[in-house]
């Protein structure tokens, strides 16, 4: 059951902003990649597993880039949890925001309404020759574009990298608006990502639900629970 004062905090906040992670779709049956048995610890070569989503891999080795992503990144018949619906339904009945760091395009298959993809999408698919967006199912079945022989690639943020200046500013202003900000699904270890949460106002109520307990240098309530039966209970009240 939710605490009646985690309920209350819900239901009075004005704006909600939802930081999530890698830990909100492993319901859905995606992997997630640095805990015990994720997709970095699995990998069994003698190259770190980031080298294969690397800028570096894309360039220097597209071929073995390719293969990696379509063997380990791709569950395009995952469907979204309770945590992506039960947060979907806020961005639609309530002004609530949800910034993410997955790639894996399920906030989007729950209808999300204010949804910021921090690392991108794997679904978007384009063509690096001719810049053309091919459906990613043409990927999976080919690294070239059918039309120009380019090489093609999911629009995602590799490491080496920038950031979208665009989801960049659309985080920063959810987070320094937000009177609540709820932490799900992630360790809040990654950076630029992690950085989102000092944008904070002072006013804002942080709240984390995690099973694997968080530590930040400000006051914030701890909730370690399993999100799925968190979001199980919440109510949506508008």
């Amino acid at each position: 059951m939710i605490d009646k004062e985690i309920q209350t905090e819900f239901d009075q906040a004005k704006k909600i902003v939802f930081l999530t992670g890698a830990g909100v779709s492993t319901a859905s049956g995606i992997p997630d990649y640095r805990s015990k048995g994720g997709l970095y610890t699995n990998d069994k070569s003698n190259r770190p597993a980031e080298y294969y989503l690397s800028a570096d891999c894309l360039r220097d080795e597209p071929k073995v880039f390719y293969q990696y992503e379509k063997k380990n990144m791709y569950y395009p018949d995952a469907k979204p949890n309770v945590i992506h619906e039960k947060q979907a339904e806020f961005t639609q009945q309530k002004d609530a925001v949800v910034v993410t760091q997955n790639i894996d395009s399920l906030y989007r298959k729950a209808d999300t309404r204010n949804l910021v993809e921090f690392h991108g999408n794997l679904y978007n698919v384009y063509c690096q020759k001719c810049r053309k967006k091919v459906d990613y199912k043409d990927y999976l079945t080919s690294m070239y574009h059918r039309n120009c022989g380019g090489v093609l690639r999911p629009d995602i943020v590799l490491y080496g990298e920038g950031l979208n200046e665009s989801a960049i500013s659309k985080s920063v202003n959810a987070v320094s608006n937000a009177d609540l900000i709820v932490i799900v699904g992630t360790s809040m270890r990654v950076y630029p990502f992690a950085g989102l949460i000092d944008y904070r106002s002072a006013a804002a109520k942080v709240l984390a639900i995690n099973e694997e307990p968080l530590s930040f240098a400000f006051p914030f309530t701890m909730i370690k629970e399993n999100a799925v039966d968190f979001f199980k209970d919440l109510k949506v009240n508008a």
